[in-house]
């Protein structure tokens, strides 16, 4: 609600987001509120994006949990390639 020049907005931005629970389930959508409230996605599009793709099935990680390595294999160039 403090991200919009008006109330109204935020208003009708919360109600859409409620009526996800209709199409979606209210696990579902309360799973998707907290992965966006994780990651900082807090609008309508972005909390629908989430149920589409199913990553409110998905686990959070964990705070502090280090990020997965990233992939290495021959075919990565690397930033000295370009140089």
């Amino acid at each position: 609600m403090d991200t919009v020049a008006h109330p109204e907005q935020g208003y009708r931005s919360c109600l859409d987001i409620i009526r996800l629970g209709r199409v979606h389930g209210n696990d579902r959508l309360e799973a998707a509120c907290a992965r966006g409230v994780a990651i900082g996605a807090r609008s309508y599009r972005q909390v629908e994006s989430i149920l589409r793709a199913g990553l409110d099935r998905a686990p959070l990680p964990a705070a502090g949990e280090p990020a997965k390595p990233a992939i290495d294999h021959e075919n990565l160039r690397g930033p000295n390639y370009y140089n």
